[in-house]
């Protein structure tokens, strides 16, 4: 499914029991699921089918070798599922922790990871500006292991749209700079903040950090140049949340 089907749809393709599962525990709608023979001997995917049908869910029976034709993977499970997913709007974020800003990350498996880490983290959304992968792309869906469900998600956005529909509603944004900006365990994280990740290979922009209240660095000792963003993102928001649970505390 291409992305302008998925978004004129509002559906995405799960593939395999874990994503499956993640949905059906989200209370996501999932409106068909479909299954080879093989499936029901694999004790995830007969499990995960007999949930399915316990939550009303049609199932599908496919001749051997359909499933090969239509997965976005080489080697697909024999289970997989039609799914809509919620469409978020400003209104559905919180304010009272971190928010993740995604600004033109291109590659869906980062995309996945970051948001799985925004999920752990306890991150209030997750905001895609500009050129961003789509978060219901089937490798970004994968990386999130099912966080993808977990949190608001807003899509189609640039990022002033983005820096300033947050900014009324109190909380600024903190460009993540390899240097130059405030050591991010002494910037103030915990709450009403919005952290901003730019492009794996060049960051952001000089016009993107501009539109940003402030800037947040994280210190390293080595000789690296530049962490991966996946790997920025987490520690970042990682910060966050510690700040908050001392606030809390």
């Amino acid at each position: 499914m291409k992305r302008s089907e998925r978004w004129s749809e509002g559906a995405c393709v799960l593939e395999g029991p874990d994503l499956i599962d993640a949905a059906l525990a989200s209370a996501i709608e999932v409106e068909a699921i479909y299954f080879e023979g093989r499936a029901l001997t694999s004790n995830a995917c007969s499990a995960s089918l007999a949930r399915a049908q316990e939550a009303g869910v049609r199932a599908f029976e496919l001749p051997e070798g359909t499933l090969l034709k239509v997965a976005d993977t080489k080697s697909p499970q024999p289970l997989l599922a039609t799914a809509r997913f919620r469409v978020d709007t400003m209104d559905d974020v919180p304010t009272d922790r971190a928010i993740l800003i995604l600004d033109n990350i291109r590659d869906p498996g980062n995309a996945g990871t970051m948001i799985r880490s925004a999920d752990a983290a306890g991150v209030g959304a997750v905001l895609f500006t500009g050129d961003c992968v789509d978060p219901f792309n089937p490798k970004t869906l994968r990386s999130s292991a099912g966080s993808v469900f977990h949190l608001p998600l807003l899509v189609g956005l640039s990022l002033a749209e983005a820096c300033e529909g947050l900014r009324a509603r109190g909380v600024s944004s903190l460009a993540s700079m390899v240097r130059g900006g405030v050591d991010f365990r002494s910037a103030p994280l915990s709450a009403g903040c919005a952290i901003v990740i730019g492009n794996e290979s060049s960051g952001l922009s000089a016009e993107a950090i501009a539109l940003c209240d402030s800037m947040v660095s994280i210190t390293m000792a080595g000789r690296s140049e530049s962490l991966n963003a996946g790997v920025a993102a987490s520690l970042l928001l990682f910060e966050a949340l510690h700040q908050r649970t001392a606030t809390l505390g």
